[in-house]
């Protein structure tokens, strides 16, 4: 034991000393495998980080909501012309199923908004993506507020000129003035502030935080519905415990028939749920991920390739030293370990300094954006366990040839 563990620091200081003597060849080397570590790992990172700020969004909704519209959140295997010709979601069709359909925990209707501009007194804060909305989303999405109140169900019906701004839209447009009971104008018309929501950070799409919510209803006064208007879709929650199946074919029995669909007739809505739209979330994410280890792929090939180049060269180099340590006894296990550890060594480098650089931007971005960029423990033993086989798979040939070389013919080419 003690032998090989003496076998192992010689080669490694021989290993060391070989790196110190060629440092232009060394950086180059290091170069390519730290391009190839960084490029996956914050490629791994950056698609993680975005996974984890999506589902954190949506853990606020119950896997079992249903959004029912003419629009597909996933693939579909019903043509973009048909679809196309599907009738809008209107305010009826929610009061319908409202009424009609039982084990209805929380429902909403919304009417997929623009960005509008909201003006304070001098104040203008442009591009706010205003939700008109039911007072039911509150309960479906687990809105919390810091301040004021969330309109009532009675004011959802009415269409009273109220609005809940996100702490991001009331910060850019009140500053430190308190928003509540405040006037502002947006759609060209007066509205009360009446409470703000929590802080959530970004998520799935726009953040909460830089929305503004409206009664549906306030909206519907002014701007067209139907077939030719704003497109709108009706959130369910379901109650909890209840046949989520049986819930869904019910719901479709009961709206097919409001919408006078025949039996043979197939049809012309989407009931999207939450746990289907996560289904396609992850898809999209591995397809982010497979595409990032092809494109960083490339990179650490070019860096493998570099290194054992190089590894080649060097044997070559030290042809000579390597016939003159066998001749005085050196034997093959020294001579492969001495090279397979400069190669490893090499490569481990790099990927340490890629790992480090992806973790330094990672610091720079979650101190420049409200967007939280996760370095997992698994994304960086990952990145030093490639850098460590990229250096064994590239070194053990450059490695074996020098191992193998003849004592006499390795002193003779040398000289």
């Amino acid at each position: 034991m003690l032998v090989y563990l003496r076998l192992f620091k010689e080669s490694f200081s021989f290993a060391i000393n070989a790196l110190r003597n060629n440092k232009l060849r060394t950086f180059l080397s290091l170069l390519g495998i730290t391009i190839g570590i960084f490029s996956i790992i914050a490629v791994l990172a950056a698609v993680d980080s975005l996974d984890k700020s999506i589902k954190d969004q949506l853990s606020g909704l119950d896997k079992n909501t249903m959004y029912l519209t003419k629009y597909s959140f996933g693939p579909t295997d019903v043509p973009r012309w048909q679809r196309d010709n599907f009738p809008q979601t209107e305010h009826d069709d929610y009061e319908f199923i409202e009424r009609n359909v039982p084990d209805i925990d929380a429902i909403a209707y919304v009417i997929f908004g623009s960005s509008q501009n909201i003006k304070f007194e001098g104040n203008t804060v442009s591009g706010v993506n205003i939700t008109p909305v039911s007072s039911g989303i509150y309960d479906i999405e687990g809105l919390k507020l810091d301040d004021g109140r969330f309109y009532s169900e009675a004011e959802s019906n009415s269409g009273a000129n109220v609005m809940v701004v996100g702490s991001g839209t009331a910060t850019n447009l009140f500053g430190t003035t308190n928003p509540i009971g405040k006037s502002v104008r947006a759609y060209g018309r007066k509205m009360t502030v009446i409470g703000v929501l929590k802080k959530m950070g970004n998520g799935l799409g726009d953040s909460p935080d830089e929305k503004a919510f409206v009664p549906a209803n306030f909206v519907r006064r002014f701007q067209n519905g139907g077939a030719e208007g704003l497109p709108g879709a009706i959130i369910i929650k379901p109650e909890k415990d209840i046949d989520v199946g049986a819930f869904e074919a019910i719901l479709k029995q009961k709206y097919r028939a409001f919408r006078g669909l025949k039996a043979d007739e197939p049809d012309n809505f989407f009931v999207n749920k939450i746990s289907g739209l996560q289904d396609a979330i992850d898809g999209i994410i591995s397809g982010l991920n497979f595409a990032g280890w092809i494109i960083s792929g490339f990179s650490l090939l070019v860096g493998g390739f570099g290194i054992a180049n190089i590894m080649f060269v060097s044997v070559r180099e030290r042809t000579n030293l390597i016939g003159i340590q066998k001749s005085l006894g050196a034997k093959n296990k020294f001579i492969l370990f001495q090279f397979l550890f400069e190669a490893v060594i090499l490569s481990v480098l790099g990927g340490l300094i890629g790992i480090v650089l992806v973790w330094l931007i990672s610091l720079i971005a979650n101190a420049m954006l409200d967007f939280e960029f996760v370095l997992s423990f698994f994304n960086v033993f990952l990145g030093f366990g490639l850098s460590t086989l990229i250096g064994l798979i590239s070194g053990i040939i450059p490695a074996i040839s020098a191992a193998r070389l003849d004592p006499v013919e390795a002193i003779r080419t040398g000289m």
